[in-house]
């Protein structure tokens, strides 16, 4: 594949628009969960209701990263973009003439199925168009200036729905996907000219592709990456922090909003820091992923075993470390990038995905679970060892995304070791590079 030591200018204009593109993906995303209120009035429905709008949301994108990663392969970033910025922006038309409760969910399902098709498919852009030790970081940034979508979902969008009508906004929210899709239709280009066409092949074909996809130890160790580095501070971000800093540590609701302010704020300082270092020493990415893990763990244990209600510093060290998970999540997709074949790039992708969603997912239903059985009578009262109790989970999936990193971490150092690959002892390797050489010996 063509490509020069240096990005072109071409390469950041082809990926602005990537990037143009997954924002609007999460401004379809998080629409609904700023306007949850309106949506209980509009529907009739209960908070149960709405937050199964949330779940449903969540599992229709993790269900689909597989297929849509062997899509990808098959199909190109430029046609899977289009097609989830259409199909969100049909599920926004839906939304927007919905009056009862089914069909909102069979809406923000449709918002769920097109958003599965774009993160990925952004990332894929990234991998064909920018050389190896620049594309961490631009992987990051991707992740980080993604989350504008989230701002304008909190603010514009809010505005609009009180100075206007449900209908008005959510039409509003359409006619945004429809126009990123004409933009992404023009503008975006799958690869570099002269990179090969994807290849068309059989179900068959299909099958062996996406079995050596997961005979990867690469890309099992970026599923667990992702997992174990990402559930924990999106469950706090999407769903039940904002309600453990208020009811259950007792915080005014402007303090707790500015903490989860701070947590995204965090997140785009840390992204580009982490992807500088995985370009400088990409054999030693686990290191990073297993540091944000015991620092977040440790955090989570102090505040849980807090006597009493924890003090704001203790919560603010907490919501910076959970700052940190989001960018953390990202060296999974760049393992999945370096170890393996173009060709199978997206369906890579789709399986790294997978790991932190359904963790993400598993985690809001068990704590909803614990909080429920820990509060009788069906009240929204809990308590702050209720509160304990359902963060508690949170240690299981940590273990599991612990023994899935070091497990398949030796297996992909095995694997480089038979490739004539081998690791310099660590401190060898930061004093190495320190000196402007190699990492490796």
């Amino acid at each position: 594949m063509p490509m020069t030591d240096r990005p072109t200018r071409r390469a950041y204009a082809v990926w602005l628009v990537g990037l143009l593109a997954y924002a609007v993906a999460v401004f379809h995303r998080s629409s609904l969960g700023v306007a949850a209120v309106e949506a209980q009035e509009r529907f009739s429905a209960g908070a149960s209701a709405v937050s199964l709008f949330l779940v449903l949301q969540l599992a229709v994108y993790a269900a689909l990263q597989v297929p849509v990663g062997v899509a990808l392969d098959r199909f190109g970033s430029r046609r899977m973009i289009l097609a989830g910025a259409v199909t969100m922006a049909a599920g926004q038309l839906v939304l927007a003439l919905a009056d009862d409760v089914p069909t909102a969910v069979a809406a923000r399902v449709l918002v769920g199925a097109g958003d599965a098709m774009t993160f990925i498919s952004v990332l894929r852009v990234v991998s064909l168009w920018f050389p190896g030790r620049t594309a961490p970081l631009v992987t990051q940034l991707t992740g980080i200036l993604g989350q504008i979508g989230s701002v304008v979902a909190a603010y514009p969008l809010v505005a609009l729905l009180h100075g206007t009508s449900w209908q008005a906004t959510f039409l509003g929210a359409a006619a945004t996907g429809l126009l990123v899709s004409v933009l992404v239709l023009v503008a975006l280009q799958d690869a570099p000219d002269g990179t090969p066409e994807p290849a068309t092949v059989g179900l068959a074909e299909l099958r062996r592709t996406l079995a050596a996809t997961w005979r990867e130890p690469g890309t099992r160790i970026g599923l667990y990456t992702h997992l174990v580095t990402q559930f924990s501070g999106t469950v706090f971000a999407l769903l039940w922090g904002y309600p453990f800093l208020t009811v259950g540590e007792g915080l005014s609701p402007g303090t707790a909003a500015a903490l989860l302010t701070l947590l995204v704020l965090v997140g785009m300082a840390v992204g580009p820091l982490l992807g500088r270092l995985c370009g400088r020493w990409p054999l030693r990415r686990s290191v990073l992923v297993l540091g944000i893990l015991a620092l977040t763990a440790t955090t989570w244990t102090v505040v849980l075993l807090w006597p009493g209600r924890a003090p704001l510093a203790l919560l603010i060290a907490l919501v910076v470390v959970l700052g940190t998970n989001g960018p953390g999540s990202m060296i999974g997709f760049d393992y999945a990038r370096t170890e393996n074949p173009v060709e199978r790039m997206g369906s890579a992708s789709g399986v790294v995905n997978v790991g932190g969603f359904v963790a993400s997912l598993l985690t809001i239903l068990a704590i909803g679970a614990v909080l429920d059985l820990r509060t009788p009578g069906g009240s929204t009262d809990y308590s702050l060892d209720a509160f304990r109790a359902a963060f508690a989970v949170q240690y299981v999936f940590w273990a599991i995304g612990l023994f899935g990193v070091l497990r398949h971490r030796r297996e992909l150092r095995a694997r480089l070791a038979r490739d004539g690959v081998v690791l310099a002892p660590l401190h060898v390797a930061v004093g190495a590079r320190l000196r402007g050489g190699s990492a490796y010996r």
